[in-house]
């Protein structure tokens, strides 16, 4: 029983591409596990819709990831772990673990940079939630979070400008936003925001941190599977991917951050 369970695959699911980021750099840590990804890209981007929006769209998304036997879901879109985890973790009870991408960067952070000030850049819905003011106030580790929402940021990511000098353009407008002097390091909090780290890299010119939320999320999913022996052994079948809406610049996308052709099926929530 224990065997079988190990061989389930790790469901993950984003409002878009932006969770392909975090599935990469599991599939980096943890190359035997396979991954079921669903990207919603009918009703991206996540980060300005409501809450109650955000959870009917995450809870139809999980009752697929259930039927495809998931061990673990791992909300990997902020918006969505700040408005629907424990609403997720309800829903799927004992099903599977349900993981977000929040928890793990705040105990990041505050292993990292106690005493520090610390920006954090992602959607209106996570900045406006206040839940990584709540978690890392919670630390009581003197540490002082700065938020500024950059709604822009993840719709210019899914439409395909980083790299360029329009992206360029808006990037140095949000961060030289007031809201962010003097940080130390700044949370990329947006799982789209990776695509444009280089960039952000080069505005702060070595003096600001820039974290990769990915690669701390799949490093916490590696501890989590192995602490409670769920991890697999060696990779049986193949990863899938879902969208909600067929885009041809998701196909694109998907096949550039994996390196290889990859069949998209399209699994609209609502008929």
């Amino acid at each position: 029983m224990v065997q079988e369970k190990k061989a389930q695959p790790i469901g993950i699911f984003d409002s878009g591409i932006g969770g392909l980021t975090v599935a990469k750099a599991i599939l980096k840590e943890l190359p035997n596990e396979r991954i079921v990804y669903f990207g919603d890209t009918a009703h991206l981007p996540y980060g300005d819709k409501s809450t109650a929006a955000i959870q009917a769209y995450s809870v139809k998304i999980c009752d697929l990831l259930l039927k495809q036997h998931c061990k673990v879901i791992l909300i990997a879109c902020n918006s969505a772990s700040a408005a629907a985890y424990e609403l997720v973790k309800e829903y799927v009870g004992s099903k599977a673990k349900v993981l977000n991408v929040i928890d793990p960067i705040v105990n990041y952070i505050g292993k990292t940079y106690p005493g520090k000030t610390i920006g954090l850049i992602g959607t209106k819905q996570t900045v406006n939630s206040n839940v990584y003011r709540k978690k890392v106030d919670d630390l009581n580790l003197g540490i002082e979070l700065k938020s500024h929402a950059t709604p822009l940021l993840a719709a210019m990511i899914e439409e395909g400008f980083f790299n360029d000098s329009i992206s360029e353009s808006v990037i140095h407008a949000y961060l030289s936003d007031p809201a962010l002097k003097g940080i130390e390091a700044l949370i990329l909090g947006c799982t789209h925001y990776p695509l444009i780290k280089k960039q952000i890299e080069a505005y702060y010119q070595g003096k600001v941190d820039v974290l990769d939320a990915s690669m701390i999320v799949a490093e916490h999913v590696k501890n989590y599977l192995q602490a409670n022996k769920l991890a697999s052994d060696k990779l049986v079948g193949d990863h899938k991917f879902y969208v909600s809406d067929f885009t041809h610049s998701f196909e694109e996308s998907t096949r550039i951050f994996f390196k290889r052709q990859v069949h998209l099926e399209h699994y609209p929530l609502w008929e």
